[in-house]
């Protein structure tokens, strides 16, 4: 009579035996693709109550990533870059073709393996076991990169305490011979941010031993508070989390509220739901949006299958996909239209606009005896272009011109439409505006600053968690001490981030934010694909979810995953290629102290360099493995049978929560291993341990075993649990004792 351990379970708990329906009965042998990569049957048991009540927890924790950084500060200005309406719609498109599909498949993957990233891909594909470790190194580089953006959120919440606000207004400087130094040029907004914030030099490779200290003490600060989070354990309430997700929009809600309320409305919201034909040409901006996509909902980085690993059985996570990636979209369009607002505001005060307000505010003020005669512009000046009001208060007198300039608004006369500014700072200099539209604009500062430091800071735990779990459970030196990995974490993290906190290093943070990260988690995504719907094989794949699961893969999601996903993610990873190493060299967007404005820079040598380098390192676990593979030996086959049955007796093994191939020492195929391997399987009796010691069990040992365990070894995968039975058992053991000795009558 065939048993299983579901039989196993039923029968001791006296009820009766159902029969479980099985996806595998045409072929129960491991699955080797013409390529030799190796993958395993997975059979999963079931699951522990304490996953179950993180359900809630987790999905909030999906949105609150999706919700994070990437939505407020990278999708806006790479919006306003792109086009506006433009990058939006491809956006859409990518988030529909890629995104959705994508998540769901590593939700599902979470659901099914209860594993984590790391131990997911060994199981599937051993051979390709290294992909997880490679998502745990792209985690580090977003973590060190998204340490900075915290940092700066920190130094702009301990410059919100000042009424007025600093950034309102431009100090005035003391060399009143470069106009450029003042604001004339430039909004106050975006003076402080390059020089009271970063304190930016001209070029990414000028001043980068050199550390802002400002930004070094927020920096440390940041990772202070992350390691005390992590070491105290600190438990984050679902109304916490809750509150954490909703603030953050109705701040925004308020600013859109306002800005509405501001001239240049009607420009701003049309760009950014129009759409041009030569921006949707462009391959540089699919790029960027493709990239955005798997950024944002953290696709490649393994935080969707860990924090999947926790749900239950059934979910229907076509319905949460789509939900978190649905929310990731309307706040992303938020935060954007607040900042398209805000710079409709800038374009339509700044120019020639600016000239006439400064040329009515002089004659108000010579009118009225605050300023001399010798003050007077030229009556045309208004009606000429917005240099020559600048070339006119160069030649004034130098105590003059000091006058002039401290009375002179505070506006960009040279602003040009649309191109106020390009660089990753645009957020900050943005929100910081809009703040200032509002009365005690001091408070709303704090409250907002405060809300992006603890979004970064929430995003930030995620993936450290994503970092230090998958270290500890695979490391035996940080499973022993698990607070070691915490230690050595956060301090590589801040000594790691120190690069940001130097003279460029807003500069570098956009080189790894637009170039390096972003190729990174394509390729990695384009391997977890392959394997899963190719490697491991998209029909087996829908009939273990149907077996295990209880229901089917959606139909349309296999065929995307097959044929529409991979391809889109190879010709994304094509354009990559192709915009930083054969179409020229790409650019990034410095400031110019002399002129105080933005310009366009090419990256050097150097830079591109350190890219290559790092993405290669990060992705270096990747092609590990299979070289270990094949440097060592390690056969999964072992002999089906030996030649005679070996007992009678009947045993009743008790399988892993997932079974998987037996665990072999890695060896080198030497003339003495080949001896025993053959004595071994010549023998007429196998040795004691040739099966783990927990696998085989008695009725005594049963009352106490806890399906929630593993094993270092299990039975070979041909034998699941609905092909379990026990006269196969009998011809692998004669050491085993039967489960039911003491009713040997009742046996059958």
């Amino acid at each position: 009579m065939d048993q299983s351990f579901e039989d196993f379970l039923e029968l001791k708990n006296n009820k009766p035996v159902k029969e479980e329906h099985t996806a595998s009965k045409k072929s129960n042998n491991p699955t080797s693709v013409s390529w030799g990569f190796k993958t395993r049957e997975v059979r999963v048991t079931k699951i522990p109550n304490h996953f179950q009540a993180k359900k809630t927890e987790n999905i909030l924790i999906l949105v609150a990533f999706s919700i994070g950084l990437g939505s407020t500060w990278r999708f806006p200005y790479l919006c306003h870059q792109n086009g506006g309406g433009s990058f939006l719609l491809m956006y859409f498109i990518l988030l529909l073709l890629l995104g959705i599909p994508l998540m769901y498949m590593e939700m599902v993957i979470g659901q099914w393996l209860r594993m984590d990233n790391v131990r997911a891909w060994k199981y599937l594909v051993p051979w390709l076991s290294g992909v997880g470790y490679s998502s745990i190194l792209a985690c580090v580089l977003v973590v060190l990169y998204n340490s900075a953006l915290v940092s700066w959120s920190l130094f702009y919440l301990g410059q919100s305490f000042d009424y007025p606000l600093p950034w309102q207004h431009c100090p005035l400087v003391e060399n009143l011979s470069m106009v450029g130094n003042s604001c004339l040029w430039s909004e106050p907004h975006q003076y402080f941010w390059y020089h009271s914030l970063l304190q930016a030099s001209n070029q990414i490779e000028e001043g980068i031993e050199v550390l802002v200290l400002n930004v070094t003490l927020c920096l440390f600060a940041t990772w202070i508070f992350l390691y005390v989070t992590m070491v105290t354990r600190i438990k984050i309430s679902v109304l916490m989390m809750i509150f954490s997700i909703l603030f953050p929009n109705i701040l925004l809600l308020c600013f859109f509220i306002r800005t509405l309320f501001v001239n240049g409305v009607k420009a701003s919201l049309w760009r950014l739901v129009t759409t041009e034909l030569s921006i949707l040409a462009s391959l540089d901006a699919w790029r960027q949006a493709g990239g955005h996509v798997l950024y944002s909902l953290g696709l490649g980085m393994g935080t969707i299958i860990t924090s999947s690993s926790y749900q239950t059985r059934g979910e229907n996570y076509i319905r949460w996909a789509s939900f978190v990636a649905m929310v990731n979209l309307a706040m992303s369009l938020l935060s954007s239209s607040v900042i398209f607002l805000v710079i409709g505001f800038w374009t339509t005060t700044s120019g020639t606009l600016c000239v006439e307000r400064n040329v009515s505010n002089l004659l108000n003020l010579i009118a009225n005896g605050v300023l001399p005669q010798a003050a007077w512009p030229p009556r045309d000046i208004v009606h000429k272009p917005p240099v020559e009001f600048l070339t006119w208060i160069n030649q004034l007198p130098n105590n003059l011109k000091s006058e002039v300039i401290h009375q002179t608004l505070p506006c960009s006369i040279l602003m040009q439409t649309e191109k106020i500014m390009e660089g990753p700072g645009l957020t900050y200099v943005a929100f910081s505006q809009a703040i200032s539209l509002f009365p005690g604009s001091s408070f709303w500062a704090i409250i907002f600053f405060m809300s992006l430091a603890i979004m970064g800071l929430g995003t930030m735990i995620t993936l450290l968690e994503g970092i230090v779990l998958p270290l500890q459970k695979s490391i035996s030196t940080f499973a022993k001490h698990p607070k070691l990995v915490q230690v050595l974490v956060c301090l590589g993290g801040f000594l790691g981030s120190l690069v940001f906190s130097s003279r460029p290093g807003s500069y570098v943070v956009f080189l790894l934010d637009d170039h390096l990260v972003p190729m990174i988690l394509v390729i990695i995504v384009v391997i977890q694909n392959l394997s899963l719907a190719w490697l491991y094989g998209i029909k087996r794949f829908r009939a273990e979810m149907f077996s295990q699961l209880g229901r089917q893969v959606w139909a349309p999601f296999t065929f995307l995953w097959s044929y529409v996903t991979l391809p889109m993610l190879l010709v994304l990873l094509t354009i990559y290629f192709l915009n930083l190493y054969y179409s020229g060299s790409p650019y990034y967007v410095s400031w110019n102290n002399s002129m105080s404005h933005e310009v366009k820079q090419p990256y050097e040598k150097i830079a591109l360099g350190w890219v290559t380098f790092l993405s290669v390192l990060a992705l270096l676990p990747i092609p590990v493995y299979p070289l270990q593979h094949w440097w060592y030996l390690d056969d999964p086959n072992i002999c089906e049978t030996l030649e005679k049955p070996l007992s009678s007796k009947k045993t009743v093994t008790v399988p892993n929560r997932v079974t998987q191939w037996p665990v072999h020492p890695m060896r080198k195929l030497t003339l003495r291993n080949q001896e025993k391997s053959k004595a071994l399987f010549q023998s007429k009796s196998p040795p004691e341990n040739f099966l783990h010691p927990q696998i085989l069990i008695t009725k005594k040992d049963s009352e106490n075993y806890s399906n929630f365990s593993f094993p270092d070894a299990t039975l070979p995968s041909r034998i699941g649990f609905s092909t379990l039975n026990i006269t196969e058992v009998s011809k692998y053991t004669s050491h085993s004792e039967s489960l039911f000795d003491s009713h040997s009558t009742g046996e059958k």
